[in-house]
């Protein structure tokens, strides 16, 4: 009888990604014995693999939901059964923390913050005691760069792969799978999470290896929540002065002081009377807390930062931490006893 053979074929579910073993029919006819799993000859992700998510919150949920949405196969884990239950209804599947890890070969965290991150990686339950060798944990939230390093350090440890890659860009962008990621990862474990990172969102900067992509991230948050900070003051000032709101927005956003924050995200949100959050004022406080803690390590002075931190500790104190961080703005009117900036719906600069 002549001998069986194997040749590699391709991934009949990834076609033409990559080049997988499978089956194929030995010299006589007689199908050859089933590998025991797919092994691949590059490093993408092949869309047959399991994709485990943790944390479905408003930016979470809409970036699973594109993952299932671009075919995927996703295991989903979260507090909120009602998130859960809408992902399965949409074709994942729901596991507990220690089965995700073991059937999952990239592991993706979208959580509140470094103390979430590190009771879901770590422990006698978590994603590091389950997950097989060669796994790749992403961890997508906003988080103490020295917590990152922590658990890549760990994760090394155990044959685990560590990716940074925090989002950008506003809730309504990842409803619409347009994010923006900042991602440290070595060239390698980039080029597997990639086709995740595609599915996503429209945008990837490779900032370096691991941790650098959030502290890319507190930079630019540092920016984002200090320019909805100083928004906030000048269109509080408008109002005190009695300016009408339009003229006033027309020439902001025609000179060198227009800004990011007040041509999109204000101009969406709170002129339209919209605080409902897509970021939080308490999230806004929790990564300025972020940028002070790493520039204090890192003794780099921020007294800019100190006083936007202690703006928005004001805003959370007058139970305003889950307006949208835009909401700013109507915080410091009613504070100072002035109308609400508000433009007509369909309002342009012109």
């Amino acid at each position: 009888m002549a001998a069986t053979t194997r040749q590699p074929l391709r991934c009949w579910r990834c076609w033409p990604l990559l080049r997988c073993r499978a089956d194929v029919l030995c010299l006589t006819g007689a199908r050859a014995p089933r590998l025991p799993s797919w092994t691949h000859t590059n490093k993408e992700t092949c869309m047959a693999d399991k994709i485990g998510f943790i944390g479905l919150g408003r930016m979470g949920k809409p970036m699973a939901a594109n993952l299932v949405k671009k075919g995927f196969a996703l295991v989903v884990h979260d507090l909120n059964q009602t998130a859960v239950k809408d992902l399965v209804a949409m074709g994942a599947q729901s596991a507990q923390v220690p089965e995700l890890a073991r059937d999952c070969s990239i592991i993706v965290t979208m959580l509140p913050s470094s103390v979430e991150v590190e009771q879901t990686a770590l422990g006698e339950g978590g994603i590091f005691a389950h997950a097989q060798p060669g796994s790749i944990l992403m961890d997508m939230s906003t988080i103490d760069p020295l917590a990152t390093d922590r658990l890549a350090q760990q994760a090394a440890a155990k044959g685990l792969s560590m990716v940074d890659a925090p989002v950008g860009r506003l809730a309504e962008h990842a409803d619409r799978g347009e994010s923006l990621f900042m991602v440290g990862a070595s060239d390698a474990d980039l080029a597997r999470v990639q086709p995740l990172l595609n599915a996503m969102g429209t945008t990837t900067h490779h900032c370096g290896p691991v941790g650098t992509g959030g502290r890319t991230k507190l930079v630019n948050n540092y920016l984002a929540v200090t320019l909805t900070q100083v928004n906030a003051e000048a269109l509080a000032l408008s109002q005190r002065f009695g300016l009408d709101i339009g003229k006033t927005l027309q020439v902001l956003l025609g000179t060198s002081a227009t800004n990011g924050q007040l041509r999109m995200n204000f101009a969406n949100k709170v002129l339209l009377g919209d605080t409902t959050p897509g970021f939080t004022i308490d999230l806004a406080h929790k990564d300025m807390s972020l940028v002070i803690a790493a520039a204090h390590a890192s003794k780099v002075p921020m007294p800019v930062a100190a006083a936007v931190h202690e703006s928005y500790s004001l805003a959370r104190a007058s139970q305003h931490g889950g307006l949208d961080f835009s909401g700013m703005a109507d915080v410091l009117c009613g504070l100072a006893g002035i109308d609400k900036p508000r433009v007509p719906k369909g309002w342009t600069p012109g």
